[in-house]
């Protein structure tokens, strides 16, 4: 039975019933130690499968349009961190730095990058031109947004998305991850909603900033950067709104002191790799 025809002929049962707990990563030093709840009607191996077939359809997309990889100097510059960065998710994730990375930069006003289930990344030209980001401020991004990967916390959203749906949606559910059936033209699927759409919860932030800036510290870039990305991004404003990104990334009063302290514990990996 396909995996289309699993999920729907479990729509009778509850969603709740069918979460299991799992711990995606190591600890490290940064000690991420959180159980998560995930489907069980949706492996990872669905997600990421489902994530690629959307990513290379919005590259596609975006290539038609004249909008990818426009300027070779971005490109170049956004890719090389990329190259220091994945090879540290190791210490999170034996398997994550023989994923199929890819990594694009999008041409976009809009302040915002993303990551998607497996490592297909995209940076927009707006972060990079508008926010005026340094390299170690890239690497914080960048950094974060490999973290929601590494932990599949859109494997999260996509298991407290079913678990909130009617029991009559869910077989729709699972028609929007693994066929591309659009019900909702303004949507993407549950994957892309949950990539681009559903707003991540205070604990999945809070790893992702942990993780974060542990990666970009072994990377040899200064963590501190992660403190003036997030000052740069509360202060920028776009069609008198904040950033795309912080639609999906909230953030609370606490999180500049709580980043402070996550920082602190990982300069000795920094100076460490500096070397």
């Amino acid at each position: 039975m396909n995996v289309v025809l699993r999920i729907a002929a479990a729509a009778a049962l509850s969603a709740l019933a069918a979460c299991e707990t799992v711990q995606t990563t190591d600890a490290g030093a940064v000690g991420v130690t959180r159980q998560q709840r995930v489907s069980s009607l949706v492996t990872a191996k669905e997600v990421e499968a489902a994530a690629d077939k959307q990513y290379d359809e919005m590259m596609a997309v975006a290539q038609q349009k004249g909008l990818l990889n426009r300027n070779q100097q971005q490109v170049q510059r956004v890719r090389t961190i990329a190259q220091r960065l994945i090879p540290q998710t190791r210490v999170f994730r034996q398997d994550a730095p023989g994923w199929a990375w890819e990594t694009n930069v999008l041409t976009s006003k809009d302040i915002n990058a993303w990551a998607m289930p497996g490592g297909k990344m995209a940076v927009y030209t707006g972060l990079i031109e508008r926010l005026n980001v340094t390299d170690d401020e890239l690497a914080a991004v960048m950094g974060h947004e490999i973290a929601h990967a590494l932990r599949e916390h859109a494997r999260e959203r996509i298991a407290r998305q079913m678990g909130t749906q009617a029991v009559s949606t869910i077989g729709s559910i699972a028609l929007q991850i693994f066929t591309g059936v659009q019900l909702d033209p303004q949507l993407t699927g549950s994957v892309g909603q949950a990539v681009f759409v559903l707003p991540n919860s205070r604990d999945n932030e809070q790893e992702a900033d942990t993780i974060g800036v542990e990666l970009m510290a072994r990377a040899g870039y200064d963590p501190r950067a992660a403190l003036t990305l997030w000052q740069k991004m509360g202060q920028a404003t776009g069609g008198g709104g904040p950033p795309e990104f912080l639609s999906t990334h909230p953030s609370g009063e606490t999180r500049l002191r709580d980043l402070q302290g996550y920082v602190n514990k990982v300069m000795p990996l920094y100076q460490a790799a500096k070397r």
